[in-house]
């Protein structure tokens, strides 16, 4: 098997992939309805061809294999040809499984906040510590070039998405990633597009639960009592940890995240334990990311690893890509980027921004556009995480008109909840109005924080480019 072709390659894992096929010696073309960035940046760097938009005749004569993204239906042009030539058809995960994670020591990062930063954090820090792994994360760390790495080391790092596999398959991705060692962060409802409720994404987490081995490890968080309910269907050991003070289970090995004051541009924690106590320090602000920190710390020291060369990986990582990034400061406006898209992500952003930029003005400009963000589910939520800002921002929905008009999130409503309690709101549903506005509102010493989980129309840029053009 040498000729692999990927259907939906512009995707963060699909184009991950191709880049690690290529690097293992497959000869790999890939294809997307879009050519979008970054992934397509990557490929292109990487000479892998993608074409677009779908069609049969993509598919080469002499492929041996078509791997499929989970946006990809059973009518696309390119899978219904594959069906026709009879060639094998692996989902995105099954190929991880086969072809990398096999023969390695699998550490899966599991949960609804904080997959990407706490899988970037700990491939980074067993790089530092010289354990050569390889990882596969859905961000691009900026402590590597991209968002992948084949090493000679024994264990694979790999964030574990409970989204959907395959039109052919819709278990979740994580089960496919053959488990040694969980790191489950947190479990709150999401992806209200394919999960009925809370209990139906539990029974996904369960099933991960289950199969890690009996003499694997599951390192879980406290602070969300779902991980508690789900944790002990374990069979192997499990190590608990907790932010704040949310009890463990009797008799279980735990950790106590202490959260100490910021210095010199670091987020610091102390890890209490057992015999441990020790500090680490962190350039990610906030909570959450205490949390992140402890539980890699965790998964490390396990390992063998000693307090404090831990703590100096620890304190190394850069972070990755659209969390909490700092795009610059223009005329005394600070603008910042995030990913955040579920409204305990959106409070604890701005919380966290809050804590490390004191005395600035905070604006939170919001893009629904997430399955689950477009939808009424967490509308109240979302007005009070967004409540956290001095001012807020909500643009129009992304894709509203895919969403019944019943189910869709009101963002008038939202910006009502907003100002009710005692902030400022608007809703600007296009981009370019929201940079003008800021453009004419903003004041040295602001603070501007994007949030969505897709291109928000390329706001970053064009805000940038408008506040560095003032006068």
């Amino acid at each position: 098997m040498n000729r692999v072709h990927l259907i939906a390659a512009c995707g963060v894992g699909m184009a991950s992939l191709a880049g690690m096929m290529k690097e293992r010696g497959f000869r790999v073309t890939g294809s997307d309805a879009n050519v979008y960035p970054p992934m397509s940046a990557q490929l292109e760097a990487l000479g892998i061809p993608l074409l677009s938009p779908y069609a049969a005749e993509n598919i080469p004569g002499d492929a041996d294999l078509v791997v499929v993204g989970n946006a990809v239906s059973r009518d696309n042009p390119e899978a219904a040809e594959a069906a026709r030539r009879g060639l094998p058809v692996l989902s995105m995960p099954q190929a991880v499984a086969r072809f990398f994670i096999a023969g390695k020591e699998s550490i899966v990062v599991a949960g609804t906040h904080g997959k990407t930063t706490t899988t970037s954090l700990l491939a980074w820090s067993l790089f530092d510590l010289g354990d050569d792994p390889s990882f596969l994360v859905g961000g691009v760390p900026r402590n590597f070039p991209v968002s992948y790495r084949l090493g000679a080391g024994p264990r694979f790092v790999i964030e574990g998405d409970e989204y959907d596999t395959a039109w052919f398959d819709k278990g979740p991705k994580f089960l496919h990633y053959l488990p040694q060692t969980v790191l489950l962060t947190s479990i709150e409802f999401d992806h209200a597009d394919i999960y009925r409720d809370l209990s139906h994404l539990k029974d996904s987490f369960l099933k991960l639960v289950r199969i890690i081995p009996p003499d694997g490890l599951l390192i879980a968080c406290a602070d969300y009592p779902d991980v508690v309910d789900v944790a002990e269907e374990a069979s192997c050991p499990v190590c608990w940890y907790a932010t704040a003070g949310a009890p463990f289970p009797a008799g279980a090995e735990s950790c106590r995240v202490r959260a100490l004051a910021e210095n010199g541009g670091y987020s610091r924690f102390r890890l209490e334990g057992g015999v441990l106590s020790h500090e680490f320090r962190l350039r990610l602000p906030g909570r959450h990311n205490a949390a992140n920190g402890a539980a890699v710390a965790i998964a490390l020291l396990r390992l063998g690893y000693g307090p404090d060369r831990v703590a100096g990986a620890l304190a190394g990582f850069t972070g990755v890509r659209r969390r909490q990034e700092v795009l610059g400061e223009f005329g005394g406006v600070l603008v910042i980027d995030d990913f955040a898209h579920h409204p305990t992500a959106v409070r604890e952003t701005i919380r966290a921004v809050r804590a490390r930029y004191t005395g600035r003005r905070v604006t939170a400009v919001f893009e629904p556009r997430s399955n689950t963000s477009r939808r009424k589910v967490f509308q109240g939520e979302f007005a009070c995480a967004l409540s956290e800002a001095d001012a807020v921002i909500l643009a129009g929905v992304f894709g509203a008109e895919k969403i019944p008009p019943g189910e869709r999130l009101a963002p008038e409503e939202v910006v009502e909840a907003v100002r009710g309690n005692g902030r400022e709101a608007f809703y600007i549903e296009e981009v370019d109005r929201i940079v003008l506005r800021l453009s004419e509102t903003s004041r040295p010493g602001d603070l501007i924080l994007i949030m969505s989980n897709g291109g928000f129309g390329g706001i970053q840029g064009k805000l940038t480019q408008t506040l560095a053009a003032r006068r």
